[in-house]
C-alpha cells in the first residue's frame, strides 16, 4: 500500500515507519511538522530506502497537505501527529488544541475530498486510521473493569480532552460523509527512541546518571504498559483488517504502579551496570499533578479476537530491551538531553501520556 503516516518523526510514528518500510511491501510518506519531540535521527535506518519519503508539513496547513496527498496518491492515512505530553498541556493548552483538534479537522476534510474523488474501487480500499489514547476515557478506580470500546469518554487533562475531540471529529466524518475511518485507543507506550521527557526514558537516563528520580504523589498511580513494537503491529493489523466505523483498544494487560515501574527499571540498571549504587535510593516523591488520573487499563479482547493480534513481548522482556537500547544509544539521546533539559528539570519525572 501507499500510506501517509502523520507524525512519523515522533516516537510511535517513527516505529511504525521503520516497521512498514523494512517489510518492503509498503511505500510510506512521513508527514511531520518537526516540533521539539520529533527526531529524524529515529528514521536514519530507513532514510535512504526507495519506499520511504519525508515531507515537513503541518497537518493544519491545508494547501500544503492537499498538494502532498495529490502528489503521493495514498491508499491510506495513519494519523499519529499530535501534541502528547500531559504536563505541557496543563502549562499551556493552545498547541494541543491547534494540532490535535484543528489539525485533525483539517486533515479529515482533506482526506474526505481526496477520497471522494477516487474511483469507486480505490474508494473501497481506502482507510483513515485515527490513532488515539486510553486517556480519553478518564480515570478508573482499583476495582473498575478495564476500558473497552464502549467506555464513555471523560477526559481529565487538556491533552486528553483534545484527543477526545479528535476522536469525535473522526467518528463524525465517518458517520456524516462515509469516510472509512477506524479509531484505535492505546495504553501507555514505551520502547526505543522515546523522547526523554516521558516516564520510562527519563527514569532510565536519570538512573544511569545517578540523578534524583522524582515520582508524583506516592507512586500509586497505575498505568497499562504497551511495548511500541507490539503497538505498531496492531496498527498494521487494523489498517489491513479493521472495519471502517469500528474502534479497537490496544493494550497488553501490563498494569503497574508508577513506583513498581520505576523500581523495576532501577533494578535492571543495577544488574547491568553492576556499580553497587542501588538506584532505588534515587527515588524521590514530589507534589502530585493537577487532575492526575489514578488508573488506566485497556481490555484488548476485541483486537485480539477480531483481528488476531496479541503482543509478542512480555512486559519484562520489553522493559529489558528498552533499558539496553538506551544504554547502547547515547548518541541518540545525549544531544536531546543536553539541549532540552538542564538543572532541576533533569531530576523530575513527568507522567507522560499514552498517545502518539
Amino acid at each position: 500500500m501507499r500510506v501517509v503516516v502523520t507524525g512519523g518523526a515522533g516516537f510511535i510514528g517513527s516505529a511504525l515507519c521503520r516497521h512498514m518500510v523494512a517489510q518492503r511491501t509498503d511505500t510510506v510518506l512521513n508527514l511531520d511538522k518537526l516540533t521539539y519531540a520529533a527526531n529524524l535521527g529515529s528514521l536514519a535506518t530507513i532514510a535512504c530506502r526507495a519506499n520511504y519519503r519525508f515531507a515537513q508539513a503541518d497537518i493544519a496547513d491545508e494547501a500544503r497537505v492537499a498538494d502532498l496527498l495529490k502528489g503521493f496518491e495514498p491508499e491510506a492515512i495513519i494519523h499519529l501527529a499530535a501534541e502528547t505530553h500531559v504536563d505541557r498541556s496543563i502549562e499551556s493548552a493552545h498547541a494541543f488544541i491547534q494540532t490535535n483538534v484543528v489539525g485533525t479537522s483539517v486533515l479529515l476534510e482533506l482526506a474526505r475530498k481526496y477520497w471522494s474523488a477516487l474511483p469507486s474501487d480505490r474508494q473501497r480500499r481506502f482507510r483513515f486510521v485515527m490513532v488515539s489514547t486510553d486517556e480519553v476515557y478518564g480515570s478508573l478506580n482499583s476495582e473498575d473493569p478495564a476500558f473497552n470500546e464502549k467506555s464513555s469518554y471523560l477526559p481529565s487533562s487538556p491533552y486528553a480532552a483534545s484527543k477526545a475531540a479528535a476522536d469525535h471529529l473522526a467518528s463524525a466524518w465517518h458517520r456524516t460523509y462515509g469516510l472509512p475511518v477506524i479509531i484505535s485507543n492505546c495504553s501507555n507506550n514505551f520502547g526505543p527512541y522515546q523522547f526523554p521527557e516521558k516516564l520510562v526514558p527519563l527514569t532510565i537516563l536519570n538512573a544511569l546518571e545517578r540523578k534524583p528520580i522524582g515520582i508524583y504523589g506516592q507512586g500509586e498511580n497505575i498505568r497499562d504498559w504497551l511495548y511500541v513494537e507490539d503497538h505498531v503491529r496492531a496498527l498494521i493489523q487494523i489498517l489491513h483488517a479493521g472495519v471502517p466505523g469500528e474502534k479497537y483498544n490496544i493494550g497488553a494487560r501490563n498494569e503497574r504502579t508508577n513506583l513498581q515501574l520505576v523500581q523495576a527499571i532501577c533494578d535492571i540498571i543495577d544488574e547491568i551496570v553492576g556499580d553497587g549504587v542501588g538506584r532505588r535510593s534515587l527515588i524521590k516523591f514530589i507534589g502530585d499533578r493537577p487532575g492526575h488520573d489514578f488508573r488506566y487499563a485497556i481490555d484488548p479482547s476485541k483486537v485480539e479476537q477480531a483481528l488476531g493480534w496479541s503482543p509478542v513481548e512480555t512486559f519484562e522482556t520489553a522493559l529489558r530491551r528498552t533499558v539496553n537500547w538506551y544504554i547502547e544509544n547515547r548518541s541518540w539521546w545525549g544531544p536531546i538531553r543536553q539541549k532540552v533539559y538542564s538543572g532541576e528539570r533533569l531530576g523530575q519525572i513527568t507522567q507522560g501520556s499514552s498517545g502518539p
